[in-house]
């Protein structure tokens, strides 16, 4: 598994290549590229670190799983390739974004907002359909990224969106004040627990508090 980053998350990616998790996960990711099919595609594995260095991180969205269609995934949390269909969780966040801010979205690839600095960050950043230990392998990478990110940037906003990504809460410590949690955008939680709940507007809230160029949505 290449690691191969135009930011310098390059060097913070690199130094948990010395940890035994991270063989087991890259033999494991390997082998699925090796016999299954596997989504995103090797080169865009790390893509989410590739738009912006570490030290301007503003904002970080965790989701679960790449998608798991064909040419969907493309290496950023909820994000689709340019020209695809938007999937039930994305739509439902474009229409949280229009309540919310007026902002009307129909391109689903959110590269836009990674180039404002803010990480879409998977638990999972491969995913296939045989490989179902992909969460658990990643997560001790995922734990590390986080737990880094709280450590050495301060003013960060931590959207955690449903129950996986709430567990992630107790490894935010120095930011615990700018987390905003809330249901998972999924059609299942979306009228109870996502909806209405207004995370764009109040991260840009906390981003000027922060004295923070706030992000265009």
């Amino acid at each position: 598994m290449q690691v191969n980053i135009s930011t310098n998350w390059q060097e913070i990616i690199e130094q948990q290549t010395n940890f035994t998790y991270w063989h087991i996960l890259a033999n494991a990711v390997d082998q699925a590229y090796a016999t299954d099919i596997v989504y995103p595609s090797a080169g865009k594995i790390f893509d989410c670190f590739n738009y912006f260095d570490w030290q301007a991180t503003k904002v970080v969205i965790i989701g679960q799983d790449p998608y798991p269609t064909p040419g969907d995934a493309n290496g950023l949390a909820f994000s689709v390739s340019r020209g695809h269909n938007l999937p039930h969780s994305l739509v439902n966040i474009f229409t949280e974004l229009k309540n919310d801010l007026g902002v009307v979205r129909t391109n689903g690839d959110l590269s836009d907002w990674a180039k404002q600095g803010v990480l879409l960050l998977n638990s999972a950043l491969t995913f296939s359909k045989q490989h179902h230990r992909f969460l658990s392998l990643w997560q001790p990478f995922v734990n590390h990224m986080i737990t880094y990110i709280d450590q050495h940037v301060d003013g960060v906003v931590f959207i955690l969106w449903g129950n996986f990504a709430k567990q992630y809460a107790p490894l935010i410590k120095n930011n615990q004040r700018f987390v905003i949690k809330s249901g998972h955008p999924s059609f299942a939680n979306m009228h109870h627990q996502f909806f209405n709940t207004k995370p764009f507007s109040k991260t840009n809230e906390l981003l000027k508090r922060l004295n923070k160029t706030i992000i265009s949505w």
